[in-house]
């Protein structure tokens, strides 16, 4: 009797188990699109076979994906200008969406890739500091086996999404990856009436985007006027709404859609006329 009640035991939890495994990987496949979407981002560049070779690995892996190209021309080794392009374009795409960030991915024994999860999306990409600068936490993060064979990215990406892209918990992929590695924030120095960011990003149109959001701007500010100084070019003291609100040729300030101060010149290129670089300074001075 006690036997057969040992087996029983065991037998209804191991059915428990099975349905409780059950329900999980449910509940992961219910919140991934179908067919999976992945996004990719990537310093890789457009005239190399790296570009293609990643997105062969990863159909290889999940054949019914579908691929996104988000930019494949992230300058080479800049984690923020990635961090800033996942950060604005991944709120975008539908919840449990996977996105690939291949930007700085280092060739050594001891640098690991990881697959994490934040705001109901998936993010995969090496441990070089880009997921931190674009979330104060991740919920969890799992650190990536390596074979050794092939390209260390792409094939810790394509496994990755090979797992995710079925519908598998994150939690079963590789194992704990513990603290992340940090870099300094985007955040701006700031006192009572003067606000120090710097240039992190020149776009496309040769805007500059400060790392100073719109909050900040006026928590510091309480409704004061301010100017914007910036290089040796004349201060700025009109915050815009739109590019239109000045007259073509002429320069503005305006938060953009990504919350960030943007310094433009209506149909010009600002960038280029007042000689604005990444790392540059920025200061707000408001009246005291």
């Amino acid at each position: 009797m006690l036997c057969l009640y040992f087996c029983n035991t065991v037998f209804a939890h191991k059915c428990r188990e099975r349905k409780r495994l059950a329900e999980q990987e449910n509940t992961a496949k219910s919140s991934m699109p179908t067919p999976p979407i992945i996004s990719l981002t990537t310093d890789f560049g457009l005239q190399d076979y790296y570009s293609g070779a990643l997105k062969g690995a990863l159909l290889r892996a999940c054949p019914e994906a579908k691929l996104v190209d988000v930019s494949h021309a992230i300058r080479p080794y800049n984690i923020v200008q990635a961090a800033l392009v996942v950060q604005n374009a991944y709120p975008h795409f539908p919840e449990g969406s996977i996105h690939v960030i291949g930007v700085h991915c280092a060739y050594s024994p001891d640098f690991r890739y990881v697959a994490a999860q934040a705001s109901e999306h998936y993010f995969i990409a090496p441990d070089n500091g880009v997921l931190m600068l674009m979330f104060d936490r991740v919920s969890e993060a799992r650190a990536l086996p390596l074979t050794g064979g092939g390209i260390p990215a792409i094939e810790a990406f394509a496994m990755a999404v090979g797992h995710l892209g079925a519908g598998r918990p994150l939690e079963e992929l590789g194992t704990a990856a513990g603290p992340l590695v940090e870099r300094i924030g985007l955040r701006p120095v700031t006192t009572r009436s003067r606000i120090r960011g710097t240039v992190i990003h020149i776009d496309h149109f040769d805007n500059a985007q400060v790392n100073i959001r719109r909050e900040t701007f006026e928590l510091i500010g309480q409704g004061r006027p301010f100017a914007l100084y910036f290089k040796r070019n004349d201060p700025i003291t009109t915050l815009s709404n739109h590019y239109t609100d000045v007259p073509a040729g002429e320069p503005l300030c305006w938060f953009n859609s990504a919350g960030f101060l943007e310094i433009a010149v209506n149909m010009g290129r600002a960038a280029t006329l007042f000689g604005l670089k990444e790392e540059d300074i920025v200061e707000v001075v408001f009246e005291d």
